[in-house]
C-alpha cells in the first residue's frame, strides 16, 4: 500500500506491507528511493510489516530547506511511525540511509529493538570526504549533476555483478536523475555535517548487525574489517559476492540473515 502523509510538516511518500508483530522501517541509500528496497522488502513483508519511504529530499518527498541533517530525517521518520502508532521498531539503513537510522537510534533508542546497517558507518567525515561532498555539491550547483547519476549506480555493484545487474543500474540512474538538484545539494550538506555516532553504538540497548560487501568500491574489505573490530558488540558479515548493495546482489542470503536477526 502506496500513500503520501504529512510527517512532521514535510510531504512524504511511504509504503507499509506485509504482516507481523515485528515492524521494519527501510532507510534508502544516497540517490535512492523508497523503490530500490522492492524485492527485498517483498521478501521481508512475509513475516513482518514493513515500511519504506522516500527520504526528504529523495525520490518524491518534500525538500525541506538548504541543509537536510541526519537529525531531521530521523525526526521524519519518527512522525511517520507515530502516524502510524507504531512505538517499537527495527531499523534498516542502506549507506547514507544508514546514516540516518544512527540518528535515529541516538534520539529514540527506547524504541529501537534492531539496527541493521547496510554498507554504513558510524564514523564522521574526514576533512577529505567532506570535501568531497563540497565539490559534489558544486557539481550539483553547475547544473552538471548527471556527471554523479550516471557514474554512482555502477559503482554499487561488484565488477562481476554490474553485467547481470545492468537493468538495475539503469532504473537506479533514472531514480537519481529525477532527483531534484536541491535535495541533493541539501543531503550532502546533511551527511558532511554528520556526528560520529561510534560511542553511541557502545553504549545503545539495541541489538546491532552490519553487513558489508567484499567488493564494496566505497566501503573497502580492509575498511570494513576495521569497523567490525571497532563495534564486537554488533553481529557482522563480509558477504563475498557482493559490492554495495548487498539486499539486491545477494537478496536470498540478505532477507535469511535480516529475518533471523530481527526475529531472535
Amino acid at each position: 500500500m502506496e500513500k503520501f502523509v504529512m510527517a512532521g510538516g514535510t510531504a512524504i511518500r511511504y509504503r507499509d506491507i506485509g504482516k507481523g508483530d515485528k515492524v521494519v522501517l527501510l532507510l534508502h541509500g544516497y540517490l535512492h528511493s523508497l523503490e530500490v528496497w522492492d524485492d527485498f522488502a517483498g521478501q521481508l513483508g512475509k513475516n513482518f510489516r514493513v515500511l519504506a519511504f522516500d527520504l526528504p529530499g529523495h525520490g518524491v518527498s518534500e525538500v525541506m530547506g538548504d541543509v537536510h541533517t541526519m537529525e531531521f530525517l530521523a525526526d521524519t521518520a519518527k512522525a511517520l511511525l507515530d502516524k502510524l502508532e507504531v512505538d517499537a521498531v527495527n531499523i534498516i539503513g542502506h549507506s547514507f540511509g544508514g546514516y540516518v537510522a544512527l540518528a535515529f537510534g541516538d534520539k529514540y533508542g527506547d524504541m529501537v529493538q534492531s539496527l541493521t546497517l547496510f554498507h554504513s558507518y558510524p564514523g564522521a567525515d574526514t576533512p577529505e570526504r567532506a570535501a568531497d561532498r563540497e565539490r559534489e555539491i558544486e557539481i550539483v550547483l553547475s547544473g552538471r549533476k548527471e556527471l554523479l547519476t550516471s557514474r554512482n549506480p555502477s559503482r554499487l555493484f561488484a565488477p562481476q555483478n554490474s553485467k547481470r545487474y545492468s537493468a538495475v543500474i539503469d532504473e537506479l540512474a533514472q531514480q537519481a536523475m529525477l532527483t531534484e538538484d536541491e535535495g541533493i545539494v541539501a543531503i550532502l550538506r546533511g551527511i558532511a555535517a554528520r556526528k560520529d555516532m561510534n560511542d553511541m553504538l557502545h553504549k545503545a540497548p539495541f541489538r546491532q548487525l552490519f553487513i558489508f560487501g567484499l567488493h564494496d568500491q566505497m566501503i573497502d574489505a580492509e575498511r570494513a574489517r576495521d569497523i567490525i573490530a571497532l563495534h564486537p558488540q554488533a553481529k557482522s558479515m563480509i558477504l563475498e559476492e557482493s559490492g554495495h548493495i548487498a539486499f539486491v546482489e545477494e537478496m536470498a542470503l540478505c532477507v535469511d540473515e535480516v529475518g533471523s536477526f530481527i526475529g531472535m
